[in-house]
């Protein structure tokens, strides 16, 4: 009788194997229980890990769109404030206003003293102009000699930067500042040498009287910005204040042979 019925076409023989009635059951909470906890584990890890990177960058970097945020009115008096500091009848603190509940200084067009990227790095697009133009006026303009002036500028801009850092970090308030601000506030350096190259231009000699002049501008100019800073961390300044006074009077001195040193154009 099977034989028969299993050699008839068009019938299948029932299986043997019953299903559990525990597997899918065993499978779906177990899935669930993988799914539910390696996603909250995989979530809280980014979650803390973003909040870690961003963190970081924001203090180190801060937000590069901000040092851009910059208009006509604003670049004119950060110019007069940085060629002539004297000048300067303000405070040099930067404002703050409330953003998501915690304190934001508030961006370049709207505070005099907040640094900016815009300033510094046309600054220096026109000090490597102006020493190419010069180059050629002489007749000593070559490729080389162009290279040789931008690579000397980029060289000075990270002396700056380096002895800005050093600074800081010998008082005890290294990492406070983000990095692009210790970057704006190097190259502004570029603005007095561009307006030396610019004169040595049309008066060779003025480069002798000028220039003294101008490294003691921005020697000014870093020492309220540098020392504005430092009051920021009003304990360790007080504690050591003499030694403090003798750093800032260094960083002053210090200007004298860098700026002589990028005004200084051989082919």
């Amino acid at each position: 009788m099977e034989q028969s019925l299993a050699g008839q076409p068009g019938m299948q023989r029932p299986s043997l194997r019953q299903p559990s009635p525990f597997g899918n059951v065993f499978y779906g909470a177990g899935s669930g229980l993988i799914r539910g906890g390696f996603g909250a584990y995989g979530e809280k890890f980014l979650g803390s890990s973003s909040e870690f990177m961003q963190s970081n960058i924001t203090q180190y970097f801060s937000d590069p769109q901000y040092y851009f945020q910059v208009n006509g009115q604003y670049v004119r008096n950060k110019l007069k404030v940085i060629l002539f500091p004297f000048l300067h009848r303000g405070h040099w603190t930067r404002i703050t206003e409330p953003v998501g509940g915690r304190l934001s200084y508030k961006p370049p067009v709207h505070d005099i003293n907040a640094p900016d990227l815009y300033i510094p790095f046309m600054a220096f697009a026109t000090y490597v102009i102006l020493t190419g133009f010069y180059l050629g006026i002489f007749g000593r303009f070559t490729p080389e000699a162009l290279n040789l002036q931008f690579t000397k500028g980029l060289f000075g801009w990270l002396f700056q930067i380096l002895l800005l850092e050093g600074l800081l970090y010998s008082i005890g308030n290294g990492g406070d500042a983000p990095l692009l601000d210790i970057v704006a506030y190097g190259g502004y350096a570029f603005v007095a040498m561009s307006l030396v190259v610019l004169v040595r231009i049309f008066w060779s000699f003025s480069y002798y009287f000028l220039l003294p002049w101008t490294c003691f501008c921005s020697g000014v100019f870093l020492l309220k910005t540098t020392k504005r800073v430092l009051l920021g961390a009003s304990r360790g300044y007080e504690k050591h204040s003499s030694r403090h006074h003798y750093l800032l009077l260094f960083m002053i001195m210090a200007q004298f042979p860098l700026l002589f040193w990028l005004g200084n154009i051989n082919a």
